[in-house]
């Protein structure tokens, strides 16, 4: 297949799965349980997951997903292309139906992000793009339109501009987050939920996401297939809190380091 038909299937099973999510969030009861590090997971997590698989299926690639079976390094680590998906990100959002939660599909090819699509179920707002693509857009009101690339700017001059607008996690706040903000003159701290905080970077309505708390791949493959298109990107911060080396995809562990998307 070639990618202007994968990110349709992509774009399409993120739809069905958020038809399936939303059906749920409009319900008395979530079925919430409690996974093994203490996350929630909910009946929403396991039937957007059941969903985009059964359609991505169709492509005959391997599919990685938070909601899957754990798959061994050893079977992974050979895979030259396939499907990296997080059915519901924003977990605690939908639990506190405030609706800051999305459905994010990557497609990999030699470990790096190429494609992404990011789907947010209350708004309809659905974002895809990446350098298999060439562009980045979005889709909504039953229009799309392209992303528009933002010159990148290193931390220097975001941190001697005044205003700049930093992106904060709701559900994870800490010490290293305050001394990061600190480093600015005068900053907007703006809160959002899931992926969607990547997604205000890729729209241009923030310079800066600092994360000095545990992520896993699936939680940023697809918002950094998107951002890398529009010359932006998520980093591992080193010693200095600098953004400096991409992510990297398909480890031993699937467990990111602390990073900075800009």
């Amino acid at each position: 297949m070639r990618f202007a038909e994968l990110v349709e299937i992509a774009k399409k099973s993120a739809k069905l799965a958020g038809e399936e999510i939303i059906e749920i969030y409009n319900t008395a009861d979530f079925g919430v349980e409690t996974k093994s590090d203490n996350s929630p997971l909910t009946l929403a997590d396991k039937q957007a997951h059941l969903t985009i698989v059964k359609y991505l299926e169709l492509t005959n690639l391997p599919i990685l997903s938070e909601e899957g079976r754990s798959i061994p390094y050893e079977e992974r680590k050979n895979w030259e292309t396939f499907w990296m998906v997080d059915p519901l990100d924003g977990t605690k959002e939908f639990i506190q139906r405030n609706g800051e939660f999305t459905v994010n599909i990557a497609l990999m090819q030699h470990n790096q992000p190429i494609l992404g699509v990011v789907y947010a179920p209350v708004s309809g707002q659905l974002f895809f793009g990446g350098t298999a693509l060439g562009y980045a857009a979005i889709e909504e009101d039953e229009t799309t339109r392209r992303l528009t690339t933002i010159p990148r700017r290193n931390m220097q001059a975001l941190q001697q501009t005044k205003n700049t607008n930093v992106i904060s996690s709701r559900f994870h706040q800490n010490q290293e987050t305050t001394d990061f903000v600190q480093q600015f003159d005068e900053p907007c701290l703006v809160t959002m939920g899931s992926s969607l905080k990547f997604m205000l970077l890729a729209q241009g309505n923030a310079d800066v996401y600092p994360r000095f708390a545990p992520t896993m791949e699936w939680d940023t493959a697809a918002s950094d297939a998107i951002l890398r298109t529009l010359t932006s990107g998520i980093y591992q911060c080193n010693a200095a809190n600098e953004a400096t080396i991409p992510l990297e995809y398909n480890k031993s562990s699937l467990l990111n380091p602390f990073f900075i998307a800009i």
